[in-house]
């Protein structure tokens, strides 16, 4: 029988060979198998189980899998910062000898309630296709265990191969999930009346999820900000100088949305309206700038900012006049401020391609 390559090899080579990653991922979502479907069996106990609701089989897949998410990805990144130091240069990837602890338990925790909230809603729709349907305990363990494996294998070859575009992926996934979670369970089915902000304030659950939901996110911001921005031009005093601009800028927005997320509106009205409506001025100024901050920056995606300013200020008026309500206007917001820093991430990084760099002339 051929022995089992050690973790520390598996380690030192993870940034030379994909195949080592591949089979290290292999060999623990194999173990998180066994160990999550025994654990399954034990907490069956010989039942037949629902899919989902109060202990179900979705229940306790979101549960093992949070868990096991959050394990995964903070035990990956530290062992490939481990084996990355920062004296020895970034490497493929994001350097994590620069990432601090609160970026790795943000982005640990994101994960864990991707997974959590994703396998529950996953649980939910199959359960309503089979109304009324069990499922023995075998099968549920073995199931249990699938989905505790496919989430750890996932994770590892992210913490493996985190790069700022996998993080604005990773961002993105967290909110659709965080708020569409947030959505479903709130207590109060006609919140949209009023605002986005009303899911935050029902101290339930779905407050709280809403809630947590915009704090992570912030923080991940944040840690875009960096990573993101580090690609930019920076050779001489003037792109050097645009280029702190516009990760102190990114990073404000970052703050900002914690702070929503911190301070619910129907507790500190005036403070939370000055963090959601300082992001939207804070986007607005980086748009106008970014030319003069970035001046490689490609023509098409200085429009596509402009065009997104231009439709926040007329859903603006639209709320103004009483045309909209200041839900849809919140939500569209949202929606174009993030996706404007996914295209960002995404033309940073072609910038500092080879491509991106004769195509822009550096």
């Amino acid at each position: 029988m051929s022995r089992l390559p050690a973790f520390g090899s598996i380690r030192r080579h993870l940034d030379r060979s994909a195949a080592p990653v591949e089979s290290a991922a292999v060999i623990l979502s194999g173990t998180m198998f066994v160990l999550s479907a025994a654990a399954a069996l034990a907490v069956f106990r010989g039942r037949d189980i629902p899919i989902s609701g109060p202990g179900s089989i979705g229940q306790f897949v979101g549960l093992a899998a949070a868990a096991a998410a959050a394990v995964v990805f903070a035990g990956t990144s530290l062992a490939v910062r481990s084996a990355n130091p920062p004296a020895a240069g970034p490497g493929p990837g994001v350097p994590r000898g620069r990432l601090g602890w609160y970026d790795l338990a943000a982005l640990a925790l994101a994960h864990a309630l991707i997974a959590l909230l994703g396998w529950i809603a996953a649980a939910t729709v199959v359960s309503g296709s089979f109304q009324g349907a069990k499922v023995y305990s075998l099968s549920a363990s073995l199931l249990a265990g699938a989905a505790v494996a496919v989430t750890s294998y996932a994770v590892f070859l992210a913490a493996t191969r985190l790069t700022p575009m996998l993080l604005s992926l990773i961002l993105a996934l967290f909110l659709v999930v965080g708020m569409f979670a947030s959505m479903l369970t709130a207590s109060d089915p006609l919140w949209w009346q009023e605002n986005l902000s009303m899911l935050g304030t029902t101290g339930d659950v779905s407050a709280r999820a809403f809630n947590l939901t915009l704090v992570i996110a912030g923080i991940i911001v944040t840690t875009i900000a960096h990573y993101a921005t580090s690609a930019l031009p920076a050779r001489t005093g003037q792109e050097q100088r645009g280029q702190r601009r516009v990760r102190s800028g990114l990073t404000l927005i970052g703050v900002l949305l914690a702070c929503v997320g911190l301070l619910p509106v129907d507790e500190y009205f005036g403070l939370h309206t000055l963090a959601a409506s300082g992001m939207a001025l804070v986007y607005i100024a980086l748009v106008a700038a970014l030319r003069r901050l970035i001046p490689a920056i490609p023509q098409t995606f200085l429009i596509l900012g402009y065009v997104f300013v231009a439709a926040i200020l007329v859903l603006a008026v639209f709320f103004a006049t009483g045309y909209y309500t200041l839900t849809a206007v919140e939500l569209a917001a949202f929606v174009m401020i993030f996706s404007w820093l996914l295209i960002l991430i995404r033309n940073t990084d072609a910038m500092h391609s080879p491509a991106g760099a004769r195509s822009t002339g550096q």
